[in-house]
């Protein structure tokens, strides 16, 4: 961790205080119940490696497991408590420094802290008398279990006055609308994230050569994101050489990188918290051949046609349907679909032809999570269904249209086995969208140059 000094505790207060303040909003108050994410077994005597909950995170920047956060929020003040784990010298030893209720106020901005083997003794009387309790409604079992434990407590307290709270909140409805929108401290962490993942995207492109296998190219993104100072990925690399890169979540395996052979990968790393998430593909030798250069240029099209509609004044849906036009429009044009059978494009966007080749979405929210969190469609509309989110400044979002053509009957063998997605990460501005991933070649003959000059 960080000195006291320059951790940015003031951040994560103002972000209580946010959260305060909905709270009030929505039912006067109450107190927020919030556990950090659980430890886990990998095998005998071996855990995975720790990774805390992103809303935890998000209101207190303390990334230890075992803790707690407790909000009281009234109309006059609102405090914040820790409960985490205590200080304890011999499991330091084996398992790392612990902050401590002792030091954790100070260090993080905290109104008080406690160990965390005292929840259960101080809780009853800390949801006493409040107008409601905020937690996960679809949380860990034994929050909920606890929840239950402590308010039939507070019930047998009746005889003193102390009165249970009459209701359950999401807790996740109101920090999730907060998350979706990123602050300067997240964009800038955002930003260097995407910087990395670039770099890791060009060393395995200057890496790639017939006869490699996909798991040589992994070790380069992970080489060069840990040597970069990211802490992890952001999600299990897609690695995809060949016929693998029409597998959407292709692993990377023990698949030999082949001449002639284009290769797909889908990774991002993980930084103080947040994620990237760019995919790029080229080919193993270095140069395109003319179909997989012809499929190429499709999806760059559509991805650039989806850009255009990543701003204010369009939905969250507007680029999906940009990119979904371009896309289609290609595969009418390069005979994947039928133009006699279909005949106008409008008539193949209506029953949905383009999903034999096409059958995912062009983006989803980025942040702490890959697949972040807040709503997609207009969360206070009364109409059903709902609009799709209007686009605001300092939301941020991906932008991956793809294509992914495997053999069948009716297919033009010279496309078999092509599966192409451009990927990049877009932070939505006033006037346009910040690309926060092209630090990496996007055009096809940007990836040609590259590699042919690699040393």
């Amino acid at each position: 961790m960080t000195s006291s000094d320059s951790f940015p505790k003031h951040i994560y207060a103002n972000r209580r205080l946010q959260l305060a303040k909905a709270m009030l909003q929505k039912s006067d108050g109450g107190v927020l119940v919030l556990e950090t994410a659980p430890e886990h077994f990998r095998n005998r005597d071996s855990d995975f490696p720790y990774r805390h909950d992103s809303d935890f995170y998000y209101l207190t920047g303390f990334s230890e497991p075992g803790a707690t956060l407790v909000m009281l929020v009234q109309k006059s003040s609102t405090q914040s408590i820790l409960f985490c784990r205590p200080k304890d010298l011999e499991r330091e030893i084996w398992d790392g420094w612990r902050l401590g209720p002792e030091a954790a106020p100070t260090y993080l901005g905290l109104d008080t802290a406690y160990s965390s083997t005292e929840l259960d003794q101080l809780m009853p009387d800390f949801i006493a008398d409040q107008p409601a309790i905020y937690s996960r409604l679809a949380g860990q079992a034994t929050t909920q279990q606890q929840l239950k434990k402590w308010l039939d407590q507070v019930k047998g307290m009746s005889r003193t006055g102390a009165v249970a709270p009459t209701s359950i909140e999401d807790a996740e409805s109101l920090i999730h609308e907060m998350r979706l929108f990123k602050d300067a401290h997240e964009i800038n962490i955002m930003r260097q994230a995407g910087k990395i993942a670039a770099q890791g995207h060009i060393s395995a492109m200057r890496a790639s050569k017939p006869g490699l296998r996909e798991y040589h190219l992994e070790a380069s993104l992970l080489y060069q994101f840990r040597n970069a100072g990211a802490q992890s990925v952001a999600y299990n690399s897609i690695v995809a050489a060949g016929a693998n890169a029409c597998v959407l979540h292709h692993r990377a395996g023990n698949a030999e990188l082949k001449e002639g052979d284009l290769c797909l990968i889908d990774a991002g790393c993980e930084l103080d918290g947040y994620a990237s998430d760019i995919t790029r593909t080229f080919p193993i030798n270095g140069k395109f051949s003319g179909p997989q250069r012809a499929v190429y240029d499709i999806v760059l099209a559509a991805q650039e046609a989806a850009i255009e509609k990543t701003r204010v004044g369009f939905d969250f849906q507007a680029p999906h349907d940009a990119a979904l036009r371009v896309l289609t429009q290609g595969m009418l044009d390069l005979n994947l679909l039928d133009k006699k059978v279909l005949g106008s494009l409008d008539n193949a966007l209506e029953t949905k032809a383009y999903q034999k080749f096409y059958m995912h979405r062009t983006s989803h929210w980025l942040g702490m999570d890959v697949h972040d969190v807040g709503q997609y469609r207009e969360p206070n509309s009364q109409t059903d269904p709902k609009p799709w989110r209007s686009l605001k400044p300092n939301m941020v979002l991906t932008i991956e249209p793809g294509l992914y053509i495997r053999p069948a009957d009716d297919v033009d063998q010279q496309y078999w086995n092509i599966g192409i997605r451009i990927e990049d990460d877009a932070l939505v501005t006033e006037n346009a969208c910040e690309l926060m991933s092209r630090d990496v070649p996007v055009q096809a003959f940007e990836i040609e140059y590259l590699m042919k000059h690699s040393s």
